[in-house]
């Protein structure tokens, strides 16, 4: 399946097919120097894979985690680039979860101004989420995505076979991202994810329908200025969640399906939680109100003292606001 993600010169195809890692070269132009970025907890098979089908291959592998979306590898990544040769008619693949794809993106986007940037997500949160909208980064200061690019890909292959080496938490977390979209855009998905009695088997559909829910959002708001900050529902105090060390054991996924629940009313949040659960995802945190504000406090989204939260009403809808940061207090503590 082709989706086609709109916006002018900035088009780009996202392939949805099992099996097309294997088929690369006939996807992207791999006929050149190929700086293929992946990290330690990627099966090695897959850059593999990937490498077998280029002209000129060189594989750089990062350790696994956040951690490694930062200053000091994205200079290393540079640094590679330069002691290659590498030209502006040359390109960088990712292939491994968010973490990679937004560092090799950022790298990639500003490497000579901009060379072609290729993404092959290998985890369920990046497929449904990081893939698609050109938005890369690195964390600095502690502080996530906060140095970044909106810098669109050449084109994105999805491939379901991959996640069959993806663990079950990981699956979960990434899982979440579907529930987030489903709860604000589409209650047929949502039920479909609720009431499945296996969610393995219906993977495909949730990825498909999450990439359009998604794809449809960027081409109407390419750079977040407006409709599209509706995928930061769960986001801001998910974010806040991941920024303390002191809860640096949840993944993305966990933090945003804790984020989400303050933002939910009282109807939301009683289909929410049952389907979080299901999917082994929290519900619960032990955890300061205040610590939280003060993490939003910093968070790009913040502007002054306002922030612009998005708040689902009822299954199927989304509403956004814009409120003051200390505010957020209540939220956190009507749910925590």
């Amino acid at each position: 399946m082709v989706i086609t993600v709109s916006l002018g010169e900035q088009s780009y195809d996202i392939i949805l097919e099992r099996d097309a890692i294997n088929k690369a070269s006939s996807i992207f132009n791999l006929a050149r120097k190929v700086l293929i970025v992946t990290d330690s907890g990627v099966p090695t098979e897959y850059a593999k894979a990937v490498a077998s089908q280029c002209k000129s291959p060189y594989i750089v592998t990062i350790p696994n985690g956040e951690a490694s979306k930062c200053l000091e590898s994205y200079i290393m990544l540079l640094d590679k680039l330069v002691k290659e040769s590498f030209t502006r008619t040359d390109c960088v693949v990712a292939v491994g979860g968010g973490v990679v794809g937004d560092l090799a993106g950022f790298v990639a986007s500003s490497y000579m101004r901009g060379i072609d940037f290729y993404n092959i997500p290998t985890t369920l949160l990046s497929q449904v989420d990081s893939s698609i909208g050109g938005k890369v980064a690195i964390d600095f200061n502690g502080v996530k995505n906060i140095v970044g690019a909106f810098y669109q890909p050449k084109g994105v292959i999805i491939d379901p076979n991959v996640l069959k080496t993806l663990d079950k938490r990981q699956f979960s977390a990434g899982l979440c991202e579907a529930i987030k979209m489903s709860a604000n855009f589409d209650a047929e998905l949502f039920e479909l994810i609720a009431s499945t009695k296996n969610i393995e088997n219906d993977i495909d559909i949730v990825i498909e329908k999450s990439l359009k829910i998604k794809r449809d959002v960027v081409e109407k708001d390419p750079k977040e200025k407006n409709l599209r900050r509706v995928l930061n529902f769960g986001h801001t105090i998910g974010h806040a969640i991941e920024s303390d060390n002191n809860l640096s054991a949840y993944l993305h996924g966990e933090c945003v399906a804790l984020g989400m629940l303050p933002m939910s009313s009282t109807e939301v949040r009683k289909a929410l939680i049952p389907v979080l659960e299901k999917y082994n995802l929290p519900t619960q945190i032990s955890v300061s109100p205040k610590s939280l504000v003060d993490f939003i406090t910093h968070d790009k989204k913040a502007s002054g003292d306002e922030v612009t939260i998005v708040y689902c009403e009822k299954i199927g809808s989304f509403e956004m606001k814009k409120i003051k940061i200390s505010d957020i207090e209540g939220y956190i503590k009507e749910v925590f």
